[in-house]
């Protein structure tokens, strides 16, 4: 079945539309240049007809965490997040031009390729939980490329704070053929240890060019078939002569079906495969962990904030010293259309535009004595 078209790009000062890059469920991704600094940048946008308190939550969420960690080289940078001239919030990131969605299906990639990506993921991962984060949809498509060959983790949409207890409105999302057993059951939402487990799948599928409990060839690979398998975690060899049985014991234990048999934290599973660089002679890639005094710095992400943030249009009270004047309705000519309440057409503007500020911050624009736009660029705190 056909993807749906992409929506209509946003309106954002200081940026230049391109083309559209991707569409999702809930978000659209475009590329746009911004003008000043010059460079090209990625902007997701949420789609206007499914803006509601719980995906505001989620993206407010997705740009507090990727702000909080998109300064380690291995997690996509974010520029700046807000809401476009026709109310969609958005956040602007760094411009990836390739990821690793369809890579593995197409093409072998190098066992030492891999390795390097699962020592630099597994870095990021180990980063975001010492901040007490998950990313919780660990998979190959949300492993960027930056433009210097760099593997960055991407799509912090369905983040969650690091809980030993699960909350009454936890929600349970996942990519089913990435997902741990105790994910697909629906007995946790998230875990350091479901996190080892689809590090490990993402690694397993670029290896062996399919995802780990998937029958190549066969057409039983149905959403449930995969549940039904991952349940049962039997591990399945990689078919390839140059992957070693040691990175195979390293990718069995990760994706073990009890969770405390797995490694530890990600941090664990990044220096195993440190190791098997170390039996094929290959240089280590080094592990970019942040600290402990970085990781409780700063204020947690509150990930209940439904709140639409974005430009507030800044006033200060101040007296003024010029006599206080009466003040009357204004007037309006037939072809002006209805002036809101509370505005007072600004004076001294050119070519027949007018601009009415309104209470709480909107902008009531009309050229040529038609109505055309009204702007709301203040009150939504």
């Amino acid at each position: 079945m056909a993807s749906r078209l992409p929506s209509a790009p946003p309106g954002i000062s200081g940026f230049t539309y391109v083309r559209p890059l991707g569409t999702g469920g809930f978000a659209d991704v475009f590329l746009f240049e911004q003008n000043l600094p010059r460079r090209p940048v990625a902007v997701k946008v949420m789609l206007e007809d499914v803006v509601d308190e719980s995906l505001l939550r989620m993206f407010n969420a997705e740009a507090d965490v990727m702000a909080r960690l998109s300064a380690h080289p291995s997690i996509l940078t974010i520029y700046e997040a807000s809401i476009s001239a026709d109310g969609r919030p958005y956040i602007v990131m760094e411009y990836c031009p390739t990821s690793l969605t369809n890579r593995y299906r197409r093409e072998v990639i190098p066992v030492a390729e891999v390795l390097q990506l699962g020592v630099k993921i597994g870095s990021a991962l180990e980063t975001a939980h010492r901040a007490g984060l998950l990313h919780r949809d660990i998979k190959p498509s949300n492993i960027l490329v930056t433009t210097f060959g760099s593997p960055v983790l991407s799509d912090f949409g369905i983040a969650a704070a690091i809980s030993e207890r699960p909350s009454a409105d936890e929600v349970f999302a996942m990519s089913v053929p990435w997902s741990a057993p105790e994910i697909v059951d629906e007995r946790v939402a998230g875990s350091v240890a479901a996190e080892v487990w689809g590090l490990g799948a993402t690694l397993y599928s670029l290896l062996a060019g399919r995802s780990p409990f998937e029958r190549a060839g066969s057409g039983q690979n149905t959403r449930d078939q995969l549940k039904s398998r991952i349940r049962k975690a039997a591990y399945t060899p990689i078919e390839r002569a140059d992957v070693p049985a040691r990175l195979e014991q390293v990718l069995a234990r990760s994706m073990s079906r009890d969770p405390a048999q797995r490694h530890a934290s990600a941090a664990e599973l990044a220096h195993e495969l440190q190791l098997v660089q170390h039996e094929l002679g290959m240089p280590h890639t080094p592990m970019e962990v942040a600290g402990d005094a970085w990781a409780t710095a700063g204020a947690a992400v509150d990930f209940a904030d439904d709140r639409s943030r974005g430009p507030v249009r800044p006033s200060v009270a101040y007296e003024s010293r010029r006599p206080a004047r009466a003040t009357r309705a204004p007037e309006r000519r037939p072809d002006e259309g209805t002036i809101l309440a509370g505005a007072e057409p600004a004076r001294g503007l050119s070519t027949g535009v007018k601009i009415a500020l309104l209470a709480g911050g909107g902008v009531l624009l009309a050229a040529g004595g038609a109505l055309t736009t009204l702007l709301l660029v203040g009150g939504i705190g």
